[in-house]
């Protein structure tokens, strides 16, 4: 079966490390020209350009002029449909959670009822 575009849809174009790193970079501030994307990921130019361009092909990034500089930001509702798609494993890690701490709190118990035991 073919691999899917990586601008075929959000979740494609997120796949790749690197444009998620983009993203994680565009969230935490202001606009960004690509210089400064460069820079901070120390990744090739053309490289950040051509995530970029993935990004901005599906919407999740954002590009204006401001003089000879391209400035880019991030639109974050354009994540929402990762957001939802995640959201249906909430009650999933919840319950796993929630067992974890039972488990943890049924040892600690049994720890110390021991110690108790052990010290009488």
């Amino acid at each position: 079966m073919a691999r899917a575009a990586t601008t075929s849809d959000v979740f494609n174009a997120i796949a790749e490390p690197r444009r998620r790193d983009i993203v994680n970079l565009l969230a935490t501030g202001p606009e960004r020209d690509v210089t400064e994307l460069v820079l901070t990921l120390r990744l090739p130019q053309s490289t950040v350009s051509k995530h970029l361009g993935v990004l901005r092909k599906v919407g999740i990034v954002a590009v204006h002029k401001a003089g000879k500089r391209r400035l880019y930001r991030l639109n974050p509702q354009e994540l929402k449909p990762v957001h939802d798609w995640i959201e249906h494993f909430e009650q999933l890690w919840n319950s796993h959670l929630a067992g974890i701490k039972a488990a943890a709190e049924r040892t600690a118990q049994q720890l110390a009822a021991r110690n108790r035991a052990a010290s009488n």
